[in-house]
């Protein structure tokens, strides 16, 4: 049978199913423990797995098979133009905009679009816009769409000028005599120039296409974390409980590993003193292998970031772009889908080459590639914002990037971190 689950990237949502053989009675056959991000991160979102619970015998497979409910994820592009509108100002023409509404079950309409104030023209050539079809029509490609055409005024008081009503399904026969609209009674007519349909891909779609996380950490031993074999340090080892570092890391890399299917992790250090002659180094392996510094599973990479604190020297400063830097030349070697990276940088403080951070970021943009970034202990991370372009993007050297691949949060954050892909 089908169980209908909400998906969420960034929660680890266990499972656990229990196999019987007789509804009345409840044979038990066997039993599975499992993650639904390791169904949908298995190969084709088919995972098999072996069931258990019966000492001495063997219960046999169970096989999961994962597919995203279909939705309507397309989006429409479309130019429109209007001739011989009227002319509504006493000094000029007209400033004519479309607004557009989808039409609800109830009657009314809600807005789903306004295109730009074309100045002082009756013949007017909107530029073309994208918006959701979901937006347009919820997926009813016949329901109402409603166009007013307005005359733009500085006060606010937008004169009408006329209307027409269409259906996404008249609209994606583009330019035709099906998208030709009378506006009013008279002569102006509104014209669809263009039309087209795009999907949008989501996580699951390309992790069902086979693409793979590679989930590569850097975690900060500058000095300011405080000396390790001190209680107040955030890297303290403590024989209770794991320290700062250790649960962020454990946090983000319990979920993302489940779409890994090697499990093996690179794992870095910036901002220590290696021995034997005390060079500082700004990515660093931390299973000491300069040639593989591969962990297996998150288990090896806190068995390394355990190892390396005790025989690296906290020291500084801060920066982050070498190891951006080198996760990034990776990233260039793989920009056929088949890979996507995620770096998850670790760290108590302020960023010392926050320029060359900038720039490694923009230069990462148009890599198959996403940063991570977790505050840690009671420093002000306010800086670090700049690096997450939510509201601007990230520039260097007069380039923006591309699209925003770094998120900053807090360590309390972690619960709800987005993911960026």
């Amino acid at each position: 049978r089908k169980f209908v689950l909400d998906f969420f990237f960034e929660e680890k949502q266990n499972l656990r199913f229990d196999v019987s053989s007789n509804l009345s009675k409840h044979d038990f056959l066997g039993q599975m423990f499992c993650t639904l991000g390791e169904i949908i991160g298995s190969t084709g979102s088919r995972l098999e797995k072996t069931l258990s619970g019966i000492p001495g015998k063997k219960c046999g497979c169970i096989v999961f098979s994962a597919e995203e409910l279909s939705n309507c994820r397309d989006i429409a592009t479309m130019q429109l133009c209007a001739n011989k509108l009227d002319k509504k100002d006493f000094f000029g023409k007209s400033d004519p905009f479309l607004v557009f509404y989808r039409s609800n079950e109830d009657g009314t309409f809600t807005i789903c679009h306004k295109t730009e104030v074309i100045k002082n023209n009756l013949n007017p050539v909107w530029q073309s816009f994208t918006l959701p079809v979901r937006a347009l029509c919820n997926g009813d490609y016949d329901r109402t769409v409603k166009v007013d055409v307005f005359d733009w005024d500085r006060d606010g008081s937008h004169d009408f000028i006329g209307e027409f009503t269409t259906s996404y399904r008249e609209l994606s026969r583009g330019q035709s005599q099906f998208n030709v609209y009378e506006v009013t009674s008279i002569s102006p007519i509104v014209t669809l120039l263009s039309f087209k349909v795009e999907s949008e891909y989501t996580f699951v779609d390309f992790i069902r296409g086979g693409t793979q996380l590679n989930f590569t950490v850097a975690i900060d031993f500058t000095a300011s974390n405080g000396n390790p074999s001190q209680p107040t340090s955030l890297h303290y080892m403590s024989p209770y409980q794991m320290n700062a570092y250790a649960m962020a890391l454990k946090a983000v890399g319990d979920i993302i590993q489940d779409y890994d299917s090697d499990k093996l992790f690179p794992a870095y250090g910036f901002g220590a003193k290696l021995p034997p002659d005390g060079k500082i180094s700004h990515a660093f392996p931390l299973n000491s292998n300069m040639d593989d510094p591969n962990c297996v599973a998150i288990e090896g990479v806190l068995e390394a970031y355990f190892q390396s604190l005790r025989s690296v020297q906290l020291y500084g400063p801060t920066n982050f772009a070498p190891v951006i830097n080198q996760v990034a030349r990776c990233a260039a070697d793989m920009t056929d889908g088949s890979q996507y990276f995620v770096l998850l940088m670790i760290t108590d403080g302020v960023i010392s080459d926050m320029d060359q951070t900038k720039e490694a970021v923009v230069n990462a943009a148009g890599l198959p590639m996403s940063i991570i970034i977790v505050g840690v202990g009671p420093a002000e991370f306010d800086a670090m914002e700049e690096l997450d372009g939510d509201e601007v993007r990230v520039s260097s050297r007069g380039r923006s990037a591309e699209r925003d691949i770094v998120q900053v949060t807090p360590s309390s954050g972690l619960v709800q971190w987005p993911s960026l892909w």
